[in-house]
């Protein structure tokens, strides 16, 4: 029969497992579990509370363990980095020992929001004396929710989140759920929380068409998943594991987690090296974007040193970053300096020239009062109009009126 069908089949069931009374713990821990010597196997135990079990799953990695490009013990390098070094940063892991980082995944029923989506794993991993310890808690059943939420929010004991689109989807989905049962079981922690899928994206979205982790994995990080479930069959293998007991599928769907949460620590070490300066394959479009970043949250001191190491040559991350660096000047009050830069990205004909011939034409106008030098740029920008927008180029136009006006009026 076909996950599909059996998933139809189930649907009455399920409603009917969750009112089914609970027998007491008593009673339950002489219950056999289900196919509990393949369980034992792949390292999962019940865990028994309220009445109710959850099953838990633990392995530990040593830190010489290398998981696409990077060795866990590089993560260590990677804290010690933040603590040691200038730079402030959303990601940086100052003030924290790398035991408080907490990397979390889950998967649920669904991709939607809302109480109707169950979270049926939780996996994380953390630092435990001097080993990577991962442990996954996977709901066997719909009823049995709190067992889950207990054992996992006693083990928690951590200051920051590590996800991947955890601040959009994993984290409000756990207070979701836990919303239901809060009289049960102890409260959600406060946590800081670095999300790895917005840093991806502002890194990497000029070179991948799609950002999802498993595109990254494989294209950033060297990760090769061997024999992997896709995750969008995690449901509906759930759906089957509920109704028929057997673990052989739900299995692959706890390793499928198991390798999201490695590279979550893997490319947490590849963003710090790269926001870092760290990495010495690190490309000139990609230290342009880490310097962006930095230039986006203020940090202007460490998003100029960044800038001004591209601007020699004529390419196209050259020109972005002659440009950015310009307009950092051009705020510092470095005028004279800016105008240089503005006027050298003007002159190379690309897609930012007609920025630049605004930009050179402002400062001639205003801080010189060299009009015929701002209409000069203006005229270059006139040449360039075919690819700007009308709103541009009527303010171009006006601009290139006044100026001759005050040119005739002031000629200099």
């Amino acid at each position: 029969m076909s996950l599909k069908n059996k998933l139809n089949r189930l649907k009455p069931h399920i409603s009917l497992e969750e009112k089914k009374p609970l027998p007491s713990n008593e009673v339950i821990e002489k219950i056999k579990i289900p196919f509990s010597e393949q369980w034992e196997k792949e390292k999962v135990f019940p865990y028994y509370f309220d009445h109710q079990y959850c099953l838990v799953r633990e392995i530990k990695y040593p830190i010489t363990y290398k998981h696409g490009h990077y060795f866990f013990s590089d993560f260590l390098d990677a804290v010690h980095i933040w603590n040691e070094g200038p730079q402030n940063h959303p990601l940086s892991a100052s003030g924290h020992k790398a035991e408080e980082l907490f990397f979390f995944d889950t998967e649920t029923t669904g991709l939607g929001g809302g109480v109707g989506n169950t979270i049926f794993l939780l996996g994380y991993a953390s630092i435990v004396h001097n080993e990577l310890v991962l442990r996954q808690h996977l709901l066997p059943h719909p009823g049995a929710e709190v067992p889950l939420y207990q054992s996992f929010l006693e083990r928690v004991n951590y200051k920051t989140l590590v996800t991947y689109n955890g601040k959009s989807f994993d984290w409000p989905q756990v207070k979701t759920r836990h919303t239901l049962i809060r009289e049960h079981v102890p409260k959600l922690p406060s946590f800081g929380h670095f999300d790895l899928y917005h840093a991806s994206r502002r890194l990497w979205k000029h070179r991948l068409d799609r950002l999802k982790l498993s595109v990254v994995e494989k294209e950033i990080l060297g990760v090769e998943r061997v024999d992997d479930i896709p995750g969008f069959l995690a449901p509906m293998i759930y759906f089957d594991f509920i109704e028929n007991n057997d673990p052989e599928g739900i299995i692959g769907v706890l390793k499928h987690n198991e390798v999201d949460i490695l590279s979550l620590v893997t490319l947490y070490t590849h963003l710090t090296f790269q926001l870092c300066g760290r990495d010495p394959s690190q490309t000139r479009k990609e230290s342009f974007e880490v310097g962006r970043w930095y230039a986006s949250i203020g940090e202007d001191a460490e998003a100029g040193q960044i800038f001004s190491s591209l601007i020699d040559g004529r390419d196209q991350t050259s020109n972005s970053a002659k440009f950015s660096l310009a307009l950092q000047l051009k705020k510092e009050n470095a005028i004279k300096k800016a105008l240089v830069l503005f006027e050298k990205v003007a002159n190379e004909k690309n897609e930012l020239s007609f920025l630049a011939c605004i930009e050179a034409a402002k400062i001639l106008e205003h801080k010189y009062k060299n009009f015929e030098g701002a209409i000069k740029y203006c005229n270059i920008a006139m040449d360039l109009m075919d690819t700007i927008d009308s709103k541009k180029q009527n303010e171009l136009i006006k601009r290139v009126i006044r100026l001759k006006q005050k040119h005739c009026k002031f000629p200099g």
